[in-house]
C-alpha cells in the first residue's frame, strides 16, 4: 500500500507535515524512534497511518482514558478501524474489542500502562501479534519530564518482552535531558531521533501584570466572543470563582478541577469539545487528554511553575494552524505562593529543581527579550526574535531603568526595618499620612515623600517588579515583611542598574485582538466577510451533524478545512476531495450534507 495515496485517500492531505513521513520510513523498516513533535505537530499519523501499513496490530500506550477515546473517535471517523481497552468499558463492551482484534478486524488498539502491565495480558497481545508500539506522551516516563507517571515505568520491559517489534516514543515537550532518560528507560535501540521545530507562529504570546485578574481575565474573554478557550488557575477556589463570574456575564463557562467528581469532570470536558461550553476554567489536571484543535486562546490567570508546563499549556491552542492567542497575567502574590509551596519540599533535589524552574519562569516573564526565543531556548532551539508574535517584539513592552525609584523605596523599606509591605511603603515615599504611618512615625523620615511625583499604585508596581527580579523578598513570621536581598543592597548602594518593563497606556483588549488578528493572519486562511458568513453556516451545520453522531465537531472537520471550504466553495464531490482534510470516508459520510448548504448559500445570495 502506496504512504502518500493512503495519506491522500484517508485523510486528506496531500503531503506530509514535517518529519512525519521520516518517521514513517524508519518505523516501516522495523526502526526504534524517538520524536519530539511540538503540539498539533501531527504525532497521531505517525501511528495511525502505520497501522493501516503493517499487519496485524499497532498498540498506542496512552496516559488518560480521555485521550484515548478521542484519538480512537477520530481515528473512525477517518476509516481507521481502532478501538481502546481501559476501565471505562463494562465486561461485555470489553469482550467485543478482543473479538475484533482477534478476527483482525481492529489495526489500531490504545491502551493505558496499567492494562499493559496486568498479569496475563503482554501474552494476550503475543497471540494477537504486534507489529508496532507507540508510547504517547513518552515524557510522562521521567522524572525530569513535568508530568511524571510511575506507571510508565512498567514499559522499561517492552523490549525484553517483545524483542524485534519497532518502539516509538513520541512527546510534545522534552529537553535534550528529558529525551535521554526516555531513550534510556524504553531501552531504545540505536532510535531514530528527531527533533521538530518548537516554534508555534500562530500563537501570539502575551505577558501582562495582574491588577484585578478575575476582571482581566473576563475581559479577555468577551473580547473573544464564540471562540473556544481555556483558563488555568492555580487554586481549585479560584477555578470556581472565575467560573461564576464568567456565567454571571452569560458566557458558557465550566469549571474543572481534581476536587470535582469523576461525572462532573466528564461532564464539563464533553461540553468543552462538543462546543457546547465556550470556555473552561480548570487547575493544570485539565488538557493532557483533550485532542480538541480549534482552541484559539489560552489564559493563564496565575504563574506556572515551569516553563516547559507553560509551553505545554498554551500549546493546546491552535493545533489547527489557524491564529491563537496565550495571555498570562502574573503578579508577586504567585511568586510568594510558589516559593512557599518550595520551602516545604522535603526532597533537596526536588526543592532545588522547583527553584530552577521559578526563576526561568520569572525570567520569561520579566525579561526584555522576545518571548519565542526564550521558549524555544528552552528546547535547545535558536530563534533570531523579532517574531512579530509577543508583546515584546511588537513594542507593546519596553525597560526602563528604575534605579533612583528603586533606591527610594528600598531605602523607605530599610529605614522601616524591613518590615512592612508594599502599601505601607509607598505611602511612605508618596508622602501619605495615613493612620498606620504616622503611627510609627514614618512621616518623619527622610524617605518621607521623595516620590510625590508618582501615584501610590505606581509605587506599588515598583515594589512588585523589586520583588520579581529577586531584589526584595517576602519574609514570613512574625516579622513579616519585605526585606532587601544582596542583589538589592548593591542596587540601593549604587553598585549595579535596576531596570523593569515600562509598558504604555494599554489599548483595549478587542483593540489588541484585532492588531493581533493582522500580525497572524498569514498562519491562517484569511477570509473576506461573505466567506466568513459561509464558515459560520458550515460550522453550525458541523455542529448538529456532531451532536447527531455523539461525537465532538473537531473530528468531523478542522476549522481550517471549513475556512479551506468557505473560500473555495466546492460544489461537488470531487472538488470537495481537492480540499485539505477530506478524505474519500468523510466525503462519503458527510459531503451531501456540506455540499448541500454551499449550494444553498451560494442560490440565497444570488437570488437575494
Amino acid at each position: 500500500m502506496d504512504p502518500l495515496k493512503t495519506l491522500r485517500t484517508t485523510f486528506g492531505f496531500d503531503s506530509f507535515r514535517p518529519h512525519q513521513e521520516e518517521i514513517l520510513e524508519a518505523v516501516l523498516r522495523g526502526r526504534d524512534v524517538f520524536a519530539a513533535l511540538p503540539t498539533g505537530g501531527g504525532k497521531s499519523l505517525c501511528y495511525q497511518l502505520p497501522a493501516l501499513l503493517l499487519p496485524p496490530l499497532t498498540v498506542v500506550v496512552s496516559p488518560l482514558i480521555a485521550l484515548m477515546q478521542d484519538q480512537v473517535r477520530g481515528a473512525r471517523e477517518y476509516g481507521v478501524p481502532a478501538a481502546f481497552i481501559n476501565s471505562s468499558l463494562n465486561a461485555e463492551a470489553a469482550r467485543r474489542v478482543y473479538r475484533d482484534v482477534s478476527r483482525g478486524d481492529t489495526k489500531l488498539l490504545y491502551l493505558s500502562p496499567e492494562r499493559l502491565a496486568l498479569e496475563g495480558f503482554r501474552e494476550t497481545l503475543r497471540e494477537w501479534g504486534v507489529s508496532l508500539f507507540a508510547v504517547d506522551e513518552a515524557h510522562c516516563i521521567s522524572e525530569w519530564g513535568h508530568e511524571f507517571r510511575p506507571d510508565y515505568r512498567s514499559l522499561s520491559t517492552i523490549r525484553e518482552e517483545f524483542p524485534g517489534v519497532p518502539v516509538a516514543a513520541f512527546t510534545a515537550t522534552a529537553t535534550r535531558r528529558v529525551q535521554d532518560d526516555i531513550i534510556d528507560l524504553l531501552k531504545l535501540d540505536d532510535p531514530v531521533a528527531i527533533r521538530g521545530d518548537f516554534d508555534r507562529p500562530e500563537i501570539f504570546y502575551r505577558v501582562q501584570r495582574k491588577n484585578h485578574v478575575g476582571e482581566q481575565i473576563l475581559s479577555f474573554v468577551r473580547d473573544h466572543p464564540d471562540e473556544s478557550g481555556i483558563v488555568y488557575r492555580a487554586t481549585r477556589k479560584s477555578v470556581e470563582e472565575t467560573a461564576s463570574r464568567l456565567q454571571e456575564f452569560g458566557i458558557t463557562a465550566v469549571p474543572y478541577h481534581a476536587g470535582l467528581s469523576d461525572d462532573a469532570r466528564r461532564s464539563a470536558q464533553d461540553l468543552f469539545v462538543r462546543d457546547e461550553a465556550q470556555v473552561v476554567v480548570a487547575t493544570i489536571a485539565f488538557g493532557m487528554g483533550i485532542d480538541k484543535s480549534n482552541v484559539r486562546w489560552i489564559v493563564h490567570g496565575d504563574l506556572p511553575r515551569s516553563v516547559e508546563a507553560y509551553y505545554q499549556e498554551t500549546g493546546r491552542a491552535g493545533r489547527d494552524g489557524e491564529r491563537a492567542e496565550a495571555c498570562l497575567f502574573f503578579g508577586p502574590q504567585d511568586i510568594a505562593k510558589i516559593r512557599y509551596h518550595i520551602e516545604r519540599m522535603q526532597v533537596p533535589d526536588e526543592r532545588d529543581r522547583a527553584e530552577r524552574n521559578l526563576r526561568t519562569m520569572l525570567r520569561y516573564v520579566e525579561s526584555g527579550v522576545c518571548r519565542r526565543t526564550q521558549l524555544l531556548a528552552h528546547f535547545d532551539q535558536e530563534h533570531r526574535g523579532e517574531c512579530d508574535g509577543c508583546d515584546v517584539c511588537t513594542g507593546d513592552v519596553h525597560r526602563k531603568d528604575l534605579t533612583v525609584s528603586a533606591q527610594k523605596l528600598m531605602s523607605a523599606a530599610i529605614r522601616t526595618g524591613e518590615r512592612f509591605g508594599a502599601h505601607h511603603l509607598a505611602d511612605i515615599v508618596c508622602g501619605n499620612t495615613t493612620d498606620r504611618v504616622t503611627q510609627f512615625g514614618h512621616d518623619r523620615l527622610p524617605t518621607f515623600g521623595v516620590g510625590r511625583e508618582q501615584t501610590r499604585q505606581w509605587w506599588i508596581g515598583v515594589t512588585q517588579d523589586l520583588e520579581a527580579a529577586g531584589l526584595l523578598a517576602r519574609r514570613e513570621g512574625p516579622r513579616s515583611g519585605l526585606s532587601l536581598t544582596e542583589s538589592g543592597r548593591r542596587v540601593l548602594h549604587g553598585r549595579e542598574r535596576f531596570t523593569a518593563m515600562a509598558r504604555p497606556e494599554p489599548a483595549s483588549t478587542g483593540e489588541r485582538k484585532r492588531e493581533t488578528d493582522g500580525r497572524n493572519r498569514d498562519t491562517g486562511v484569511a477570509l473576506r466577510p461573505d466567506q466568513e458568513e459561509l464558515f459560520r453556516v458550515l460550522r453550525d451545520l458541523r455542529l448538529d451533524l456532531a451532536r447527531s453522531r455523539q461525537v465532538p465537531p473537531y473530528v468531523i472537520f478542522s476549522d481550517k478545512t471549513l475556512r479551506v471550504m468557505a473560500r473555495i466553495r466546492p460544489t461537488d464531490t470531487k472538488a470537495l476531495l481537492r480540499v485539505h482534510g477530506v478524505g474519500e470516508v468523510k466525503a462519503e459520510r458527510y459531503g451531501p450534507s456540506f455540499l448541500e448548504a454551499i449550494r444553498t448559500f451560494l442560490s440565497d445570495r444570488a437570488t437575494g
